[in-house]
């Protein structure tokens, strides 16, 4: 054995002790085993009965709002979404692992037919979903969002108060990370290259 050998096997040992020379080391989600998410039971924008278990296998990207939001949640989701893009444009096969996924928690008005609408804004794959209000009151429950009603000036003019914050879950459903839609879509690239695997 040369001295060559000699020197790469220290060296080969070592990278195989830290899992390989080059690699990413697995960074902990700043979610991870937070008590948030869990099971829903919903109505999709074309009327269809989903649960958590229709995106099985799929990072989730889950944003909480309401189609009337007159200001921040379409600027919200215009972001989110233009993110999703420039990320699925960069990377299309870790692109094809998320499914963005809009609730909203105004079911009084925002049946299938209206949310199809406002998701249709913001092209696929982001799907809608709404509920009655005890299936959003579980589900916003279980996934850490507030919410609440405030009166307007006629009884359907109203605007609804709530958490705005962009999830990201695991396949398995475990909580990941907050993406940043509330800052740019390049943020929200930044954040899915990162965590999504």
């Amino acid at each position: 054995m040369n001295n060559t050998h000699l020197l790469a096997a220290p060296v080969l040992a070592f990278c195989l002790v830290l899992g390989g020379c080059g690699s990413k080391p697995v960074e902990e989600a700043p979610l991870a085993g937070a008590a948030i998410g869990g099971a829903f039971a919903l109505t999709d924008q074309d009327g269809r009965a989903v649960t958590d278990a229709s995106y099985a296998g799929k990072y989730r990207v889950m944003y909480f709002g309401y189609t009337y939001c007159p200001d921040v949640c379409p600027l919200d989701v215009q972001r989110l979404m233009a993110g999703y893009r420039a990320f699925a444009k960069a990377d299309p096969v870790r692109a094809t692992k998320v499914q963005p996924i809009f609730v909203s928690v105004d079911p009084a008005r925002d049946t299938p037919t209206v949310v199809k609408q406002f998701v249709g804004a913001f092209g696929a794959p982001l799907v809608g979903l709404t509920g009655t209000d005890a299936q959003i009151a579980a589900v916003a429950k279980r996934y850490a969002v507030i919410y609440s009603k405030e009166a307007g000036p006629k009884p359907d003019a109203y605007l609804m108060n709530h958490s705005r914050m962009a999830m990201l879950f695991a396949p398995d459903g475990k909580p990941v990370a907050l993406l940043r839609a509330d800052e740019s879509a390049d943020a929200v690239a930044a954040d899915l290259d990162r965590w999504v695997v």
